[in-house]
C-alpha cells in the first residue's frame, strides 16, 4: 500500500494496546499517518511504525466531548484530505462506533476503508470486520489489520512495543508503584497505596512512586509510607524509561500498565472487573492479576465505583498479597 492512516481516538493505553497492529500495517505500507486525541498523543509518539500524527478530537469518541461543531468537523475534514491516504483502517474499542469518521473518510478521498462494525456499514466500509467479545485488545486490533490485508512480518512477535525509552533512574533495583487511574472506579482508595508501600519497604525493596501532574497529592501521600515520589516529574517517555528499570509494577488498570507491558515490565495488577480482564490485562508479560474479580461492578463499565467502600479494590486487596506477588515476579525474571 502506498499512504495508510491508521486511526485510534481515546486514551494513552488504548493507544498502546493498538501498536502491533499499527507496526502490522507499517509493514505492508509506504508511509503511515496516525490521527489519536489528545489523550493519546503522548503514547502516539511513541509507537514505531508511525510516520506522521494528526491529533484531533472525536466528539463521538472523546469521554467528555464539547458540543459538534460544523466549522470543527470541515476543517478535519480538509486535514484528512491534505493527508492523501490510499486507504485507512480505522480501530476502535467495542463499544465505539467507526462510522462517523468513515463518513468523513469518504468525503476525504479515501478510496478503501476498513473497520470493526456491527452495525450497517451502507457504503461506508469496503471492509467490514466482526470480533466476537473478549478478545484481547492487541488480537482484536490485530485482526482487523489482518482483514484489512497487513499482517506482521515473520517470526515478529505481537507484543506491545515503544520506541527505546530514556535510561532509568540510578540507585539499584526497585518496584514501581503507580496508585493513581484515569478512571476513578479503577484506582485503589489511597489508604490501601499506602499500606502496599509500607509493606513493600518492609519486606526490603526500594519503591518508587508514580504519577501524572494532576496525581501529586495522592503520589506524596502514597511516597511518604516509604517510597521515592515521581509524580508530576515524568512525561510518558520518561515513565517509560522508570518503568523499563523496574524489577515489577504495582498498577491498575490504566495507561502505564499497558506501558508497563511495552517495555516488558512484570505487572502486578490491581484490576476491578468493572471492565473485562480478558480483554485489557496487560498483554504479554509475566502478570499477577488481584482484586475480587466477582464484585457487584463487574462489566458495569461504571466509571464512578457503584458499589459503596469499592469492596472490588479495599476487602478484594490484601497488601500482604501484593508482596507476596512481587516477591513471586521479580525473584529471577528482573534484576
Amino acid at each position: 500500500a502506498g499512504t495508510v492512516l491508521v486511526v485510534r481516538s481515546d486514551s494513552a493505553g488504548d493507544v498502546l494496546v493498538t501498536g502491533p497492529a499499527i507496526r502490522a500495517v507499517a509493514a505492508g505500507a509506504r508511509r503511515v499517518v496516525l490521527l489519536c486525541g489528545p489523550r493519546g498523543r503522548a503514547a502516539a509518539d511513541l509507537l514505531p511504525g508511525v510516520d506522521e500524527i494528526v491529533e484531533w478530537s472525536l466528539p463521538w469518541i472523546d469521554g467528555d466531548p464539547a458540543p459538534v461543531d460544523p466549522d470543527d468537523i470541515r476543517a478535519l475534514t480538509a486535514r484528512l484530505t491534505a493527508v492523501g491516504a490510499d486507504e485507512a483502517v480505522v480501530f476502535t474499542s467495542f463499544h465505539q462506533s467507526a462510522l462517523p469518521l468513515a463518513l468523513l473518510l469518504r468525503m476525504a478521498g479515501v478510496g478503501r476503508i476498513s473497520a470493526i462494525s456491527d452495525d450497517y456499514p451502507g457504503s461506508l466500509l469496503d471492509v467490514r470486520h466482526k470480533v466476537p467479545v473478549g478478545v484481547p485488545e492487541p488480537e482484536r486490533a490485530l485482526s482487523l489489520a489482518a482483514a484489512a490485508g497487513f499482517g506482521l512480518p515473520v517470526g515478529e512477535e505481537p507484543t506491545l512495543r515503544v520506541e527505546a525509552p530514556p535510561a532509568a533512574p540510578p540507585g539499584g533495583p526497585y518496584v514501581v508503584v503507580h496508585p493513581g487511574a484515569s478512571v476513578p472506579a479503577r484506582a485503589c482508595p489511597p489508604e490501601r497505596w499506602v499500606e502496599i508501600v509500607r509493606r513493600l519497604t518492609a519486606s526490603g525493596y526500594r519503591v518508587v512512586v508514580t504519577g501524572g501532574p494532576v496525581e501529586t497529592v495522592l503520589t506524596s501521600r502514597v511516597a511518604a509510607a516509604g517510597g521515592t515520589d515521581l509524580g508530576g516529574r515524568t512525561g510518558l517517555a520518561e515513565l517509560a524509561g522508570v518503568l523499563a528499570g523496574a524489577s515489577c509494577v504495582v498498577v491498575g488498570n490504566t495507561g502505564p500498565a499497558h506501558l508497563a507491558a511495552a517495555v516488558g515490565v512484570p505487572v502486578v495488577s490491581l484490576f476491578a472487573p468493572t471492565v473485562s480482564f480478558g480483554q485489557w490485562a496487560p498483554y504479554r508479560v509475566p502478570l499477577v492479576r488481584l482484586g475480587d474479580a466477582a464484585a457487584p461492578c463487574r462489566d458495569s463499565r461504571a466509571t464512578r465505583c457503584p458499589v459503596p467502600g469499592h469492596p472490588c479494590l479495599t476487602a478484594g486487596v490484601d497488601p500482604a498479597e501484593v508482596v507476596a506477588a512481587v516477591r513471586l515476579l521479580a525473584t529471577g525474571i528482573r534484576r
